[in-house]
């Protein structure tokens, strides 16, 4: 498998202080096992190495009367131990004393004769062995390694290594997570606008090149925020005085007309006043879409129980298949005005085999509602495009065609709700549009 860096910032700077840190440990102990320790070994192995000959040539300078003494004294014995061996057994658990063995035994080694053997028991009490020869006899003699030429310290000083670099290591995580607050804060404000909220300004007392970062952020937002008010106040002007004009042309035609005139010429005037005036709405519910609308605590099926009876009296029955739905925060006029362009849509391109079905996913951090029918249907390719603003689907028999507003409405709801709007083939036949609503993200 191929290694990767981690993708976030945090991540990438927290593994390059731990390798920086695990580096320095390394080299560390390089340094001190190269220039301090060997050349302590060293000069230990050359005392060794001078103390063994000059025992060796005392022994065979000795008197015969007196060597035999001599011998015992010193404990000598004609066969090694059978634990003597020529180097220690490797060990993980003791590598630093293991190591330390083995360049004591080559070095000594290289002080001594060739013809002076050594050995290196382990089991119980550690001893070194070394052969001489007394009177053409070999003979071992043991010398005891005290236990503090064992470790040396070494022991303490790796651990003491390894804990100042899980400090050290600890230490750069909390700078970091620190370093990393901001922009875990500027992450959320930045899709909590991307939702159409209007977030709070963000702090700009830390570093200076996050502050910066904070304070273009801060401009951004605000100018957005001009501009939607801009936007909002020309669509209402806009629509104040186009909808002027239209109720007097209303009242003119009403009293231009008389009575038993032409009612076709009437009526299909009418129609296209009422047409004006639901493109009017429409584009205002677009540049509004209820972010300003303080969410409630209420039940969704309730509405959408209310709203099915609506369109029954009207003459379009929805099948409804309402789960279990706990009550959680959302903007009721903005959600019923989601819902209605849903039905409506139903209605204009389903005709038939309406219905509406609400449920809670499994870990209870979102709700469901999917709106589907029965009619034709749309291409898989098409789906995603329906829901740009101004894009028009076919209306159905008798149908005008839309505004192309209303899925684009729709999905800014269900954003401004930390959810999503997702337009997919039913099973079966037709079209089903589900949102989802973010319970327990906002």
């Amino acid at each position: 498998m191929r290694w990767r860096l981690p993708r976030s910032l945090f991540a990438r700077n927290i593994a390059l202080l731990v390798a920086l840190v695990a580096l320095s440990q390394v080299c560390s102990l390089t340094v001190l096992m190269r220039y301090v320790q060997t050349p302590r070994i060293e000069r230990a192995a050359a005392t060794f190495a001078n103390y063994i000959a000059t025992l060796g040539d005392l022994v065979a300078a000795a008197p015969p009367d007196a060597r035999d003494a001599f011998i015992a004294r010193l404990h000598a014995q004609r066969d090694l131990p059978a634990d003597a061996a020529l180097a220690p057994p490797p060990s993980l658990r003791t590598f630093y004393r293991t190591y330390q063995r083995n360049t004591f035994l080559a070095m000594l080694r290289r002080h001594l004769p060739a013809d002076v053997q050594v050995r290196w028991e382990t089991a119980g009490k550690e001893r070194l062995w070394f052969r001489v020869h007394v009177a053409n006899e070999p003979y071992w003699i043991a010398l005891d390694i005290p236990e503090a030429a064992h470790g040396d310290g070494i022991a303490t000083t790796i651990l003491l290594s390894l804990g100042l670099a899980a400090l050290a290591t600890l230490t750069a995580y909390l700078i970091q997570r620190h370093l990393n607050r901001p922009l875990d804060d500027l992450a959320r404000a930045a899709r909590h606008l991307s939702a159409g909220g209007q977030p709070e300004p963000l702090p700009t007392d830390g570093p200076t090149e996050i502050a910066q970062v904070s304070v273009a952020f801060n401009r951004m937002t605000e100018a957005l925020r001009e501009a939607e008010a801009s936007r909002a106040l020309m669509l209402a002007g806009i629509s104040h005085d186009i909808r002027t004009p239209l109720t007097k042309l209303r009242l003119a035609m009403a009293m231009a007309i008389p009575a038993g005139g032409d009612q076709a010429f009437v009526a299909s005037s009418e129609n296209y006043l009422d047409q004006i005036d639901s493109i009017l709405q429409q584009f205002m519910d677009y540049a509004g879409s209820g972010a300003r609308e303080a969410p409630v605590v209420g039940d969704l099926n309730a509405l959408v129980a209310s709203l099915a009876g609506d369109f029954a009296g009207l003459g379009h029955e929805f099948e409804l298949s309402l789960g279990e739905v706990p009550a959680f925060p959302f903007r009721p006029v903005s959600t019923m005005r989601m819902l209605m362009n849903l039905m409506q849509n139903a209605v204009l391109y389903g005709v038939v085999g309406m219905s509406v079905r609400t449920w809670t996913d499994a870990d209870g951090r979102a709700v469901y509602v999917a709106i589907g029918d029965r009619g034709k249907g749309i291409a898989p390719d098409e789906m995603e495009k329906l829901k740009e603003p101004f894009r028009r689907g076919r209306g159905g028999a008798g149908h005008p065609a839309g505004t192309g507003l209303g899925l684009a409405i729709v999905e800014r709801i269900a954003k401004l709700h930390g959810g999503t709007l997702e337009l997919r083939a039913r099973e079966g036949g037709g079209m089903e549009a589900v949102v989802r609503f973010g319970v327990a993200e906002r």
